[in-house]
């Protein structure tokens, strides 16, 4: 695997015909502007090469695997760059979804135990998991703004100021307050809307209900529609994709390091 990244890895693209059949797979990777585009192939080749890839219960990672996550890593740091996934190497890929045995004590001292279904998991300082088959389809659940990769991406870079809070990190205490005002208000406005289709029989939102669980699962499930339906999502969300731009285009606006 990797063969053409053994030497000066960061320069070497991917070869022309594994980049084309990665974009043949996902529409919202093909319909990036030039420029755009470019710099995907560039910081996709980049992770290739400082990122390490483990399958899981027999699944075997191969070029197109490696390549077809990348890509879809990238795109949120397109403009922040690739130190935003610094605290972590490994990528272990199962072949579908995983379950997770879940143990936690309330405040009372009960101890509750459940099985939870994950097609995809984000460790703070550590390893990302992911389900291949939601990779895999990816191209075909743009149209329900669901991306399993961009969703564990976006809680990577969440969780880099120490918590998963809904707020990326941002320069000041002001930034932090202003994305807040508006982050908070759509989560709530979204989480009613799931509870009125849920209890009540209402109409059920686009995005994926997962997102009312808590603010920062709205933020990563917010995120996976913005990058993958941006017109869908604007029409939806018209007070989130600027607050979005002005966060992850910072650095093509001239605004961020």
């Amino acid at each position: 695997m990797f063969g053409w990244l053994r030497r000066r890895p960061a320069s070497r693209p991917v070869p022309e015909a594994l980049w084309q059949t990665v974009l043949q797979r996902f529409a919202f990777l093909r319909a990036l502007p030039g420029d755009e585009a470019l710099r995907l192939r560039e910081l996709t080749s980049q992770f290739l090469a400082a990122k390490q890839f483990h399958g899981a219960q027999g699944f075997v990672i191969t070029d197109e695997v490696a390549v077809c996550i990348a890509a879809q890593a990238v795109l949120p740091v397109l403009y922040l760059g690739l130190d935003w996934y610094d605290d972590f190497v490994g990528i272990v890929v199962h072949p579908d979804e995983v379950v997770a045995k879940r143990v936690v004590t309330d405040d009372a001292g009960v101890v509750h135990d459940w099985d939870e279904v994950l097609s995809g998991e984000a460790m703070d300082g550590g390893p990302v998991m992911l389900s291949w088959r939601d990779v895999a389809d990816a191209g075909q659940s743009a149209a329900q703004g669901y991306n399993v990769v961009i969703h564990e991406f976006i809680h990577k870079i969440d969780m880099r100021d120490g918590a998963a809070d809904g707020c990326p990190p941002l320069r000041d205490n002001s930034a932090r307050r202003a994305w807040f005002a508006v982050m908070q208000a759509e989560y709530a406005r979204f989480r009613e809307q799931v509870i009125i289709a849920e209890r009540f029989g209402g109409p059920a939102p686009w995005l994926d209900p997962y997102g009312a669980e808590a603010v920062d699962e709205f933020f990563a499930v917010a995120c996976e529609a913005y990058f993958v339906n941006r017109a869908r999502f604007e029409a939806d969300f018209p007070a989130l994709a600027p607050l979005f731009d002005s966060f992850f285009k910072q650095q093509a606006a001239g605004r961020g390091g």
